[in-house]
């Protein structure tokens, strides 16, 4: 029999599988179709510290192998996510949950941190760093190595729960930032988040999105990821989340082999809301037919 439980700096799962934040909400819709204590976790909707309507319409639009989006961050705000959004959580999913936290200043992400490490059902804080921060002309904390440290050291001082830093695959060097987050003391790295496109109404002859641009996520992305896996991996000493374009559990094992210790399912819950369920379901064959019976035993396995 294999055993798919993975630990996370503590933090133990059942198995490696993590629905991504944006793509499962607060988990209540997810729950009509199937019983959430299947998963290992799931990460739940991105939180800024104010509410958020998000950005204008339309924000979706379709691309081969995937889809584009800029939702913006949309949410009810902090507040609201800690006093009703999580205790509900709580009903639907009985492990640890991973609070995917936004910001647009040091200050906000801090107090964002400060506020969820104080809830007992959130077990992993992963601190999204793809978001512009307002008091440096708008520039992404993930797309500079310093700001990435800053942000670090700025919600590890404020928080006792592993700090799991996601990072945008729009950068020139993956690994220089994952090292710059190591320094600032991260406990763990999730990536990626989505890569930067667009696509044009050709009748209308402007961008399908009122944004002009959005994130990619899909298959499309699962390549890219994957060597962004790798060179993180390699350049640091910290537990990875992969993530993007995984689909099934073949996907699962490639990324774990590639270093992940856990991975994340996105864009795939959109297009099929079992899609969680039925990874985690072929998951104990696709190890067997490795020769694997711990699914543990597949981080990194492919750079012996």
């Amino acid at each position: 029999m294999v055993n798919l439980a993975v630990s996370l700096c503590g933090v133990e799962l059942k198995n490696p599988i993590i629905p991504a934040s944006g793509t499962f909400g607060f988990g209540k819709e997810f729950a009509e179709f199937y019983d959430l204590n299947v998963l290992g976790s799931f990460s739940f909707k991105g939180t800024t510290g104010e509410p958020r309507m998000g950005n204008p319409l339309p924000r979706i639009a379709e691309a081969p192998a995937g889809m584009l989006n800029a939702v913006g961050l949309q949410n009810p705000g902090i507040e609201a996510v800690i006093a009703h959004e999580i205790p509900a959580m709580a009903q639907r999913f009985a492990g640890p949950l991973v609070a995917n936290v936004g910001g647009f200043s040091l200050d906000e992400y801090a107090d964002n941190c400060r506020k969820l490490d104080a809830c007992p059902e959130v077990g992993i804080l992963e601190v999204n760093i793809s978001c512009p921060n307002l008091h440096a002309g708008g520039k992404n904390f993930g797309s500079d190595a310093k700001l990435a440290e800053e942000v670090t050291r700025a919600v590890k001082a404020v928080t006792t729960k592993p700090v799991f830093m996601k990072l945008s695959p729009n950068v020139t060097d993956i690994a220089e930032i994952a090292r710059a987050c190591e320094a600032g003391g991260a406990d763990g790295i999730c990536l990626i988040n989505t890569l930067l496109g667009m696509r044009i109404d050709l009748q209308k002859r402007k961008p399908i999105i009122a944004n002009r641009t959005g994130g990619l996520s899909g298959p499309a992305v699962f390549p890219v990821a994957l060597r962004m896996v790798w060179d993180v991996y390699e350049a640091v000493k910290l537990p990875i989340i992969g993530c993007g374009g995984v689909s099934t559990a073949r996907d699962v094992a490639e990324m774990m082999l590639a270093g992940a210790t856990a991975v994340e399912v996105g864009a795939a819950n959109l297009k099929d809301p079992y899609a969680c369920k039925t990874i985690i379901e072929n998951l104990p064959s696709v190890c067997e037919s490795l020769g694997v019976t711990n699914i543990s035993e597949l981080t990194g396995g492919a750079h012996t």
